[in-house]
């Protein structure tokens, strides 16, 4: 199985809308019982909410299925379970490591990375642009799967 946590700072936004679509790749090419997805947040501000109704209305429009779920903070443990920690952002890099500690296994990895760019996944939290932030979102997502396609043998 290959792990992987993808994190931000809420986990109603970005981190979700990461997990929902990485599931929905996965499962449309076959592979959904090779993968556990998970998100989860740096803070504790939204702990317990639902996904973003934001979020929510873009992966419908795009026809991605989502469920009903409770934002939750990452934590130590996580980190030793997940394969790859997938983090939207700079700030999310910094805050991680107050909870994970030093990325002594290299799982960290910040999300536009897989598309060879070293900037932020947008955030619709300040932009209000759910548009952008799928955009970032689905071409990271489809190229960390062709990576692990080829990485893991999988195809």
């Amino acid at each position: 199985m290959i792990k992987i946590m993808f994190v931000c700072h809420g986990n109603i936004c970005r981190s979700t809308m990461a997990e929902f679509v990485m599931k929905d790749l996965v499962r449309k090419a076959g592979l959904a019982d090779k993968f556990i997805i998970n998100s989860s947040a740096t803070s504790r501000e939204e702990i317990g909410c639902d996904t973003h109704y934001g979020t929510k209305a873009k992966l419908r429009e795009m026809n991605i299925p989502f469920s009903k779920r409770k934002a939750v903070q990452i934590t130590k443990q996580d980190y030793d379970m997940y394969d790859y920690i997938i983090v939207m952002d700079n700030n999310n890099l910094h805050n991680l490591s107050y909870i994970i500690g030093e990325d002594t296994e290299h799982k960290v990895y910040k999300m536009m990375s897989f598309v060879g760019e070293n900037r932020d996944v947008k955030d619709p939290w300040y932009t209000d642009n759910f548009d952008e932030t799928y955009e970032d979102v689905d071409k990271a997502c489809r190229a960390l799967l062709a990576k692990l396609i080829k990485e893991y043998n999988l195809a």
